[in-house]
C-alpha cells in the first residue's frame, strides 16, 4: 500500500510540475499578447487621432496620397475611418499609404482621416530591423566634398553617437564658419534634415525622414514634427533635428518614415493638414479581444471567459477564489491540524463576511449561533425527531433574522440588518452540529469547533476579500490547475499535523 501511495505522489508531484510549467507559460502570454497585468483596474489611454485635409480643386482628377501609422511595437490601432463622400480609398500592399481619388470638383475640399491608437509605447531602438541597402553617397564637387569632409571632422568634438554629433554641429549657436558656408542662407527643416542625410551617408549610416505628433489631450490643429531616423547597431533610432537628442518624445507617433511628404495632392493646390487629438480611458481588460486579434490568436480569446458578457465574468470572478479558499481550509484542516464544522464551512462564513463587512458580519454571526444554540438546547429536551427538529432550528433562524433586520432598522443599525446575507440553512446546520458535538463530547469540542471555524473563515475572509488576489485569481486561472494538483497532493499526506506535534511531544521526550 506505500508503495502504491509513493507512487500515486510521484505521478501528482509530475503533474504539480507540468501544471505549474503550464499556468507560467499562460500568465506569460497573457501579459505579453493580450495585455493582462497583475495590478486590478488598469486603465489604458485611447487617443483618437483626426487629420483634416482640406484644399482647392484645379479642374483636374484629384488623387490624395497620406501617409498613414500602421499597428507596430510602438502602439496598435483599434479603429480607422476615412470621412470622403464620393471618393474612392485604397490602401497600397505595405498599407502604408492611403489613397483617396475622385473626378475634378469644385468648390474646397474637407476629407477626414480619424484613428484610434492604444497601448502607445517608446521602443527606442529595442526592436530589431533588416538591414536596408547602403546609402547613395551624394553627388558632390570637389570643394563641396571637402567642405563636407571638414563638417563631419567638426562634429567628432560634438557629444553622442556619430549621428548626435552631425546634428549638434548644425545647430550650433553660433555656428562655425565651415558650417554657415556649407549651409543655405535660408535653411528650412527638411533642408536640413536632407543635409544631415547627405553628411551621413558619406559615413555609409542609413538615415530618413520622419514626420509625427505628440499626443496630448484636447489638442487641435496640430502640425506635425520632423524628425530623422538612423539605423545603427541594427535598430532604427529616432533623433530630434534641433538638439539630436535620441528616442521618442513621450506619447509621440509616427505617422510617416522616409519619402518627402507626408501628403501629396494632385488636382489640387493650397492643401493644408491639421491634426486634432482627444484622449479616453479604458479597462485593459476590455481591449484584450483587441489584442488577441492583433496577436493572430483570436479563436482562443473567443473561447475563453473574458469573451463572456460582464454578468457572467463577475459571476466566475467569484467562483475562480474559490479554489484558494478551498486550499487554505485544506492546508489548516490536514497540515495544522485544526478541527472545523465541516469543509467549507468556513468558506460560506467567510462568503457571507464579505456581503456583511466583517465587524458587523462576525458580531450578527455570533449573536445568531450564540441564541441558536439555546434555543437548540431547548428543542433536545422535548426529544424531538431530527428532519423536524432541524427544521424548526431554521425557522427559529428566520425569526431572529427577521427580528434583527426590524431592530437594525428602528436604532439605525447596520450590525443587526446584515443578518439576512447569512446562509440560513447553513447557519441552522452548524448549529445542529455544535448542539450534538455539544451532547456527544461536551461543551469544550463544541466551542472548539465553533471557535476554529470562525478563526479559518476569518483567514480565508482576509483573502478572498483582496481586490488584487481576486484579480489574479480571475485573470490567470491556470493557477486553479495548479491549486487542484496541491490538493490532491496534501490529499496524500500521512504525516503529523502540527497541532500533533504539540500534543505528542512528552512521548517523543520519552
Amino acid at each position: 500500500m506505500l508503495r502504491n501511495l509513493a507512487s500515486v505522489r510521484g505521478i501528482l508531484t509530475i503533474l504539480l510540475v507540468l501544471a505549474v510549467i503550464f499556468a507560467g507559460y499562460g500568465i506569460y502570454y497573457k501579459i505579453r499578447y493580450w495585455g493582462f497585468s497583475f495590478t486590478p483596474g488598469q486603465n489604458t489611454n485611447l487617443w483618437s487621432v483626426e487629420a483634416h485635409i482640406s484644399f482647392m480643386p484645379t479642374g483636374e482628377p484629384i488623387k490624395v496620397t497620406l501617409t498613414t501609422p500602421r499597428s507596430n511595437d510602438a502602439f496598435k490601432i483599434l479603429e480607422e475611418n476615412v470621412i470622403a463622400p464620393d471618393y474612392k480609398v485604397k490602401r497600397n500592399s505595405s498599407g502604408s499609404l492611403l489613397t483617396l481619388t475622385s473626378a475634378p470638383k469644385e468648390g474646397e475640399q474637407n476629407l477626414y482621416y480619424k484613428i484610434m491608437l492604444f497601448d502607445n509605447v517608446d521602443t527606442k531602438g529595442k526592436v530589431k530591423a533588416p538591414q536596408p541597402e547602403a546609402p547613395a553617397l551624394p553627388v558632390f564637387d570637389e570643394q563641396k566634398m571637402a567642405a563636407a569632409k571638414q563638417i563631419l571632422k567638426l562634429a567628432q568634438k560634438q557629444d553622442g553617437d556619430a549621428v548626435a554629433q552631425v546634428i549638434k554641429l548644425l545647430n550650433q549657436e553660433p555656428l562655425d564658419p565651415a558650417v554657415q558656408a556649407y549651409l543655405p542662407v535660408k535653411c528650412t527643416q527638411t533642408q536640413k534634415v536632407e543635409i544631415i542625410s547627405e553628411l551621413l551617408a558619406l559615413k555609409k549610416i542609413p538615415s530618413r525622414a520622419a514626420r509625427g505628433f505628440r499626443l496630448e489631450e484636447s489638442k487641435k490643429a496640430l502640425t506635425p514634427d520632423l524628425m530623422l531616423e538612423a539605423y545603427i547597431d541594427g535598430t532604427w533610432k529616432i533623433y530630434d533635428i534641433k538638439t539630436g537628442k535620441k528616442g521618442l518624445p513621450d506619447n509621440f507617433v509616427l505617422f510617416q518614415r522616409g519619402g518627402k511628404s507626408l501628403i501629396d495632392v494632385m488636382g489640387g493646390e493650397d492643401s493644408v493638414i491639421k491634426f486634432s487629438v482627444l484622449k479616453s480611458v479604458t479597462s485593459t481588460m476590455n481591449l484584450a479581444g483587441q489584442r488577441a486579434e492583433l496577436a493572430g490568436n483570436k479563436s482562443w480569446f473567443d473561447y475563453s471567459i473574458y469573451n463572456l458578457p460582464l454578468a457572467e465574468q463577475n459571476t466566475l470572478k467569484w467562483l475562480s477564489i474559490f479554489p484558494l479558499a478551498i486550499l487554505i481550509i485544506v492546508l489548516m484542516r490536514n497540515v495544522v491540524g485544526v478541527q472545523t464544522m465541516g469543509t467549507f464551512t468556513p468558506m460560506l462564513i467567510s462568503m457571507a463576511l464579505i456581503k456583511t463587512g466583517f465587524g458587523p458580519g462576525l458580531i450578527c454571526f455570533s449573536f445568531i449561533i450564540f441564541i441558536g444554540l439555546l434555543i437548540r438546547s431547548l428543542f433536545s429536551k422535548l426529544n424531538l425527531l431530527l428532519v423536524p427538529r432541524i427544521s424548526a432550528v431554521v425557522i427559529v433562524v428566520i425569526l431572529m433574522m427577521q427580528a434583527l433586520t426590524i431592530f437594525g432598522y428602528q436604532l439605525k443599525l447596520d450590525i443587526a440588518s446584515s443578518a439576512v446575507f447569512f446562509p440560513i440553512i447553513i447557519t441552522a446546520w452548524i448549529i445542529e452540529r455544535a448542539s450534538i458535538t455539544w451532547e456527544e463530547d461536551g461543551p469544550a469540542n463544541a466551542g472548539k469547533e465553533i471557535i476554529f471555524s470562525i478563526l479559518v473563515a476569518i483567514i480565508v475572509y482576509f483573502v478572498i476579500s483582496s481586490e488584487y488576489i481576486r484579480h489574479i485569481m480571475f485573470a490567470f486561472n491556470e493557477l486553479n490547475l495548479v491549486i487542484l494538483i496541491l490538493v490532491m497532493l496534501l490529499g496524500t499526506y500521512t504525516g503529523y499535523r502540527l497541532l500533533e506535534l504539540k500534543r505528542f511531544h512528552p512521548l517523543a521526550k520519552d
